[in-house]
């Protein structure tokens, strides 16, 4: 499974849904978004200010989570952006690949 980041900003006709169903239904909605591609929700937590809604999703794999925000924002009522995730392990072992890089002007 891979971990991300969602961070999801609600236009007017988002808000006036979330207004309407509030936010324990979305997080069912959510919920049953990510367990269509074969995901879990580890967290979710609506704020103030910039993002409306953080959460963080277990899912199979990276065409699974390209599904999840191609039909969100597709909805036109969301927009949402993603951040994988890394855990300390999966960083050491990038660290100990080799890339073949030459900098600008090198």
């Amino acid at each position: 499974m891979s971990k991300y980041l969602f961070q999801a900003n609600y236009n007017s006709e988002g808000l006036k849904g979330l207004i309407k169903e509030g936010g324990s239904a979305r997080q069912a909605a959510i919920e049953k978004l990510i367990q269509s591609v074969g995901g879990t929700v580890e967290t979710m937590y609506y704020a103030f200010g910039e993002t409306d809604l953080y959460g963080i999703v277990d899912v199979p794999n990276d065409a699974s989570m390209t599904a999840v925000s191609l039909f969100v924002n597709a909805s036109g009522a969301v927009k949402v952006k993603t951040t994988v995730l890394m855990s300390p392990e999966q960083v050491d072992a990038a660290a100990k690949l080799t890339p073949a890089y030459r900098a600008p002007g090198q």
